[in-house]
């Protein structure tokens, strides 16, 4: 009860608090982003030898999954410790390379660890102790997840996104980012707009310009803020993905224009949209409903 008075009285233990518990889901959050695309190809390619009635041509010797087995190096097999697995603190004392065979870390993991906890304690400030504190710092860590996921293997995997999706009608019976009709509402339209969108340019150019997750998420977006922030999320996702589209190929001196997901735009204008979700909505209904 003292611990809960205090983050309720004071913002700066508030926000202390909620970094420094942030960088440990950060560094769940690297296990999330590395193992769930191999759990999920695992599981799709089982499916497919069931389907067609194949013996598995690769027998799983042991589990895998979020929790086991423990983390190791992927070129020496060496077990991290939990000492070794200190967010951030470690990388900087093992220099950012394996403790068995020096090779090095990928500054991937410190970077999530980071920006998770950034990105954490901005919620914090922003909202303040409060029913809404919980609810926008889960929607947060599935976010940073689902960003990562998407710009490493351009997968929107559908056990975050649904539940996301799900979390938003909920927390909204209680209208806590806006009423349940705009909620619904949000997720139908967020859904249908992407997918006319897909239709129509694959109609035009035979061929697929994004993927169903995309839906999906922009689906869940929707279902947390209402359809009223579903403008500014399309366009505010759109201008970043082309402004990093086309900073890309000039860097790349790509000739041609190459696949790029569209997950980490969306959920970067997804949070904004929702952080600073009073606002957007003054905006957006004075810019539809002037009158």
């Amino acid at each position: 009860m003292e611990l809960i008075n205090l983050l309720s009285t004071s913002q700066t233990w508030l926000l202390v608090m909620v970094g420094l518990f942030s960088l440990l889901i950060g560094s769940f959050l690297n296990v999330v982003i590395y193992r769930l695309p191999i759990m999920l190809e695992r599981q799709w390619k089982q499916d497919c030898q069931e389907w067609q009635n194949d013996a598995p041509t690769e027998v799983p010797t042991s589990d895998f999954n979020l929790v086991v087995p423990r983390s190791e190096c992927p070129t020496c097999g060496h077990r991290i410790s939990a000492w070794e697995n200190i967010p951030v603190i470690s990388y900087l004392f093992l220099r950012g390379k394996c403790a068995g065979c020096q090779t090095p870390i990928s500054i991937q993991y410190p970077l999530i660890e980071l920006t998770t906890a950034l990105l954490s304690v901005l919620v914090a400030w922003k909202t303040g102790y409060g029913a809404t504190l919980p609810a926008l710092l889960g929607f947060t860590w599935v976010l940073v997840a689902l960003a990562m996921i998407d710009a490493k293997t351009m997968l929107l995997p559908d056990v975050l996104t649904y539940p996301l999706l799900w979390a938003g009608l909920l927390l909204n019976m209680d209208s806590l980012f806006t009423s349940l009709p705009n909620a619904v509402l949000g997720a139908v339209w967020g859904y249908l707009s992407l997918w006319l969108v897909f239709h129509l340019f694959r109609l035009l150019t035979g061929k697929e310009g994004m993927g169903y997750g995309d839906f999906k998420l922009l689906a869940a977006l929707g279902a947390w803020g209402g359809w009223q922030i579903l403008p500014f999320v399309i366009f505010a996702g759109s201008l970043l993905g082309a402004v990093f589209g086309i900073a890309w190929m000039i860097i790349k001196r790509e000739k041609h224009s190459v696949p790029m997901p569209f997950g980490p735009w969306l959920a970067i204008a997804g949070f904004i949209a929702l952080i600073w979700h009073a606002e957007i909505l003054r905006y957006m209904t004075q810019m539809f409903m002037p009158f």
